[in-house]
């Protein structure tokens, strides 16, 4: 071949991979810029110097970022923390895609800065910026990566639904307050088909997926609902609202005031855009225009504002159980599972063992382990809002009780070396796992469900992934169930949730007995709940500077009338009408007064709208009004006011 072809051949070649080159350079600039994989190209008004020095380095812009790096992590140490939020949020703007610098930085925020400034509100500040850094901004930029799910799970299951933050029960509050603007209280057990755990899920699925069908747009919204076009312009007109957080959380205060024995007397001062809002609400022509607004408007404020997917949020309702999303175990959850979702694809042989994949998986489980203790939750929405000081009461959920199980085998298949029973006499997840079953057995037996706990008994005893380090397991657990309850209990109430999970089984078992009219095992458990309230609150109460006017391990009232009351109250939402009545009839005039209120908002127009057509006895009938009713919440107020004046007074003698 004569070198003139030899060229001829090579331009030929060269020009067809330019012209390749040049048409496939759009559709990879298309990429880039739609996944989001060029690093910074040009310094923004307000960056720190570095950014633009990083820049202008250009190939030696990873030499830059490593130092930078190094002398954050030197700052962190010497208690700088403000300045190694500057070098940090640099780092992250010139390389987008590397985690653990987010995870550094929003730990920094949520974690030490936080706990250097004075009060609960500005503490929740700092924790708020690091959750918003990791959702808005690290994962979206790193989707795949499971570190920063990790972290941001452990924010909410930690810092905000531990007990480690002096601040924690004022974080707790504010969630809870976040999320019934978001979604609105969740729906009633009586509503559900029945109370099997099946049926209660589908209940709370169903109430997630009416958001997550909800139209995406508001032309879609109109299209679906032409009515909803008018009420859109009187909103605008009238009260100066949008879809969007404010409308959301205008619209959850009237609903909650209209529950409140306060409400009338608070709406009687309503301004003209909220007597507007009252108004539009209580027209009956756009009824099925406001459910379809309110749906469209939570979607939107979910996807938009909080980077969650209500699908996703319906899916994990489905897999695991009936999910209260004002508990920050629920969250936990969410992101926890969507990390191992999203991660899961790139376990292999080579980094299965890394801890990124199975402390994932530990938050996983510890969610559902936090939503089995506490993921019943009573909160006064309505007093948190007007005085900050909104009782806050979360209880146990025995339907995560299975969840929990349901997990096991999947995060041992996922536990790499950690979980080898091979290599291992003793792993983590098979003593977690112990240590709930105990849990589960000691709280259906104080309940009354002897048959469950003797079920959940069994299913401990021969559990085969039981560990081999204790020689005693085999005496302990040969014990009959009764002495097994009591041996195992009595060393484990300074633990908050313990303590809780037993006045609150006691409690319910109390009632439970009303319900059969057997008053002596009424008065029994009565007295139990009693006995283990008074011995938390006598050697674990601890009062806490920073924690404004909530103890840091404040988990029940300490009144025990008024948390014996509260939890009186919340059963109503439990059971169907009929069984209200009988719960009622048995009941003393104490605790009659703690739910009369929740009963005539739960039953009295239902009933009165049955009586009308004879079919039902008059609401005072079934439902005396108590003697005394305008006293007793005036004694309510008071009990409330001594409960914030001893941990006020506590928190000076602290100080």
């Amino acid at each position: 071949m004569s070198g003139w072809t030899v060229k001829l051949i090579s331009l030929t070649v060269a020009l067809v991979a330019l012209v390749g080159s040049s048409s496939l350079s759009f559709v990879l600039a298309g990429s880039v810029g739609r996944n989001q994989l060029a690093y910074t190209d040009r310094a923004e008004e307000g960056d720190p110097p570095q950014v633009a020095l990083g820049i202008a380095m250009g190939a030696f812009r990873g030499l830059f970022v490593n130092i930078l790096w190094i002398r954050a992590n030197e700052l962190k140490e010497e208690g700088k923390y403000y300045e190694a939020i500057e070098l940090a949020r640099a780092i992250t703007q010139l390389q987008p895609r590397f985690p653990r610098v987010w995870a550094f930085h929003a730990w920094n925020m949520s974690y030490n800065i936080s706990v250097v400034t004075q009060t609960p509100s500005e503490r929740w500040q700092w924790v708020q910026a690091g959750i918003r850094l990791l959702r808005d901004e690290g994962i979206p930029a790193n989707p795949n990566e499971m570190l920063l799910y990790k972290e941001l799970a452990w924010i909410y299951i930690h810092k905000i639904g531990g007990y480690t933050d002096d601040a924690s029960q004022y974080y707790k509050r504010k969630v809870a307050e976040e999320w019934q603007i978001v979604l609105g209280a969740p729906p009633s057990i009586n509503q559900a088909k029945s109370r099997s755990r099946e049926d209660v899920i589908d209940l709370y699925a169903d109430w997630i997926g009416k958001v997550a069908d909800a139209a995406d747009t508001t032309r879609g919204l109109i299209e679906r609902v032409p009515e909803a076009e008018s009420l859109l312009d009187a909103l605008q007109s009238r009260v100066g609202v949008k879809p969007g957080l404010e409308l959301l959380e205008r619209y959850t205060q009237q609903i909650e005031l209209a529950k409140s024995p306060k409400g009338q007397m608070i709406m009687s001062q309503f301004g003209a855009k909220s007597r507007a809002l009252q108004e539009l609400m209580a027209d009956p022509q756009y009824e099925q225009a406001w459910d379809a607004l309110i749906a469209h408007t939570r979607k939107r404020v979910i996807i938009d504002e909080y980077k969650m997917s209500p699908a996703a949020m319906e899916r994990l309702v489905r897999r695991w159980g009936p999910v209260d999303w004002r508990v920050p175990a629920a969250h936990a959850l969410y992101w926890s599972a969507l990390g191992v979702e999203r991660g899961e694809n790139r376990v292999s042989e080579e980094n299965k063992a890394l801890f990124d994949f199975v402390n994932t998986n530990r938050i996983i489980m510890q969610s559902l382990q936090e939503l089995y203790r506490g993921g019943r939750l009573y909160f006064n929405f309505i007093d948190f809002v007007m005085t900050g000081e909104g009782y806050y009461m979360m209880m146990p959920n025995l339907y995560f009780a299975q969840s929990y199980g349901d997990l096991y085998e999947q995060v041992v298949r996922l536990g790499g070396i950690f979980e080898d029973r091979t290599r291992r006499a003793m792993t983590p997840y098979a003593a977690g796992y112990e240590n709930f079953l105990k849990d589960v057995v000691c709280n259906f037996y104080r309940r009354g469900d002897i048959e469950s706990a003797e079920r959940w008994y069994d299913r401990l005893r021969n559990f085969e992934g039981m560990n081999l380090n204790d020689p005693d397991k085999e005496i302990e657990y040969s014990r009959p169930l009764d002495e097994f309850v009591q041996h195992n209990l009595w060393d484990r109430f300074g633990s908050p949730s313990v303590a809780m999970q037993e006045v609150s089984a006691a409690l319910d078992q109390a009632y439970s007995a009303l319900l059969v009219g057997e008053l002596d095992r009424y008065r029994a458990s009565i007295d139990y709940a009693k006995q283990v309230h008074k011995y938390y609150m006598e050697t674990q109460y601890r009062p806490m500077v920073a924690s404004g006017t909530v103890a840091r391990m404040e988990y029940m009232p300490k009144d025990f009338r008024l948390y014996a009351g509260l939890v009186f109250a919340e059963m109503f939402k439990l059971v169907p009408p009929d069984e209200a009545e009988l719960l009622y009839f048995y009941a003393p005039d104490d605790l009659k007064k703690f739910a009369y209120d929740m009963i005539v908002a739960l039953y009295k127009d239902s009933i009165t709208e049955l009586a009308k057509a004879n079919k039902s006895r008059p609401f005072d009938e079934i439902f005396p009004e108590p003697e005394g009713m305008e006293q007793f919440r005036i004694e309510l107020e008071a009990m409330r006011a001594a409960e914030r004046q001893f941990v006020e007074q506590l928190n000076i003698e602290q100080k």
